[in-house]
């Protein structure tokens, strides 16, 4: 039974209330980790972690060095890249357990059909009309007209070295993508409305595409930005809109909800990439990016 009005309005309110949770939620998180790390400065201030501490560098330098120059969190290359390399190496197992999934069990395949035939619920006109237009942003000329302005501005903007971090994101996770597809080869589901598509369906191109442009954008904005309420802000609504174009996918019936899932893991590992290598830029050109 379809329902007579649109739900958007439930969409905005929940949006709204998780905007709160979230929102207290890197508070309290926040709150923790200077905790933890008052406690840790005192702990290491203590004389007999600080004597062991300096029998270790001294019996061990080498494997000091390394540890050091991995954890310390005021380099990029330090503690940060040590996280982006380790978030990256698990979105990249993620998406080949669900590559593994998806070629040796049904029952994913019966999870995706699932949803999808739960979504009939809510697929009325207004959604189906609104959800087109947002579906869109997703799509490669939105996404490459907006990667161009992007790149005409770096360019006249002292940001030069982000450039190359931007489109190898882009470029580096549509080849990724478009490869999943023809060798998954995923039938996509039945089309139930005006729009259709031609390649196969696993991973979804608009959620990857959208990930990488719109959060390597926001990864630019939010370098500018002074304070956690303007990155919070930031982030939360851009991946907002990511996440809306991932499910405009759906309810459009044009993907699976695993193609969504994967095509946002494929667009995570090379926005985590791209983070890396233009923090490595920044940090090699420094006077050339604060003229």
């Amino acid at each position: 039974m379809a329902w007579t009005t649109t739900p958007i309005p439930v969409i905005v309110v929940a949006l709204i209330a998780l905007h709160f949770i979230a929102w207290w939620g890197l508070r309290l998180s926040l709150y923790l980790f200077h905790q933890s790390v008052g406690v840790a400065r005192k702990v290491r201030g203590r004389e007999d972690v600080s004597g062991l501490s300096k029998r270790f560098r001294t019996s061990f330098p080498r494997t000091t060095g390394i540890l050091v120059a991995r954890l310390t969190p005021e380099h990029h290359t330090g503690l940060a890249l040590t996280l982006v390399v380790v978030a990256a190496i698990y979105l990249a197992s993620l998406f080949g357990g669900l590559v593994e999934d998806l070629m040796e069990a049904d029952e994913l395949v019966r999870v995706d059909e699932g949803i999808n035939q739960w979504l009939d619920v809510i697929r009325t006109d207004t959604m189906v009309e609104i959800f087109t237009w947002l579906t869109e942003l997703g799509g490669s000329p939105t996404a490459i007209a907006v990667a161009l302005v992007t790149t005409g501005l770096l360019w006249g903007h002292p940001r030069r070295h982000m450039i190359v971090p931007l489109w190898l994101t882009i470029l580096g996770s549509q080849l990724t993508t478009y490869t999943g597809k023809f060798v998954m080869a995923r039938p996509r589901p039945e089309f139930v409305t005006d729009v259709v598509a031609t390649t196969p369906s696993f991973p979804s191109g608009h959620a990857t595409t959208a990930l990488a442009v719109y959060g390597f954008i926001a990864y630019i904005i939010a370098s500018d930005l002074t304070t956690t309420r303007q990155r919070f802000e930031l982030v939360y609504w851009s991946a907002v809109l990511i996440a809306l174009i991932g499910f405009s996918r759906m309810l459009l019936a044009v993907h699976y909800t695993s193609d969504v899932a994967a095509g946002f893991l494929v667009g995570s590992f090379w926005l985590l990439v791209g983070f890396a290598l233009a923090e490595h830029k920044q940090r090699r050109t420094p006077t050339k990016t604060q003229q």
